[in-house]
């Protein structure tokens, strides 16, 4: 077979799959829970004790206390992201979104969706550290 056909055909398959699965809804982004909050920081951390959990107002992002301290937890595609935090991060406003910039070269940063609200509250959070 032609390299240019191979091409073709391997690119389409991708392609269609992928269509395939965000019609299907398998590509949507479900909200945290306090409860599948707590599954995903298991999996990252299983020797944890969770105190708390705090979920963002859209779903996407947590703030999780533990006996070790407090960490974040966010979406991150199909997958989610834990860390503890370290009392190095600060928080930025910007006019869309906040960003939280950590001290991790693995995850330089996290784009929140927060509201006024919870700005103050995570900011709060953040500096009692």
């Amino acid at each position: 077979m032609p390299l240019h056909i191979l091409l073709i055909l391997v690119v389409g398959g991708i392609a269609g799959i992928a269509l395939v699965l965000h019609w299907l809804g398998l590509s949507k982004v479900l909200p945290f829970t306090p409860e599948t909050a707590r599954a995903a920081w298991m999996r990252a951390h299983p020797d944890d004790v969770i105190e708390k959990t705090m979920i963002t107002a859209d779903g996407r992002a947590a703030r999780i206390t533990t006996e070790r301290g407090p960490g974040i937890l966010w979406q991150m595609g199909a997958d989610t992201c834990a860390r503890l935090l370290t009392g190095n991060e600060t928080l930025r406003i910007n006019a869309k979104s906040t960003t939280l910039y950590l001290d991790d070269y693995a995850a330089p940063k996290v784009r929140l969706h927060l509201t006024p609200d919870e700005y103050t509250d995570w900011q709060t959070w953040i500096t009692q550290k």
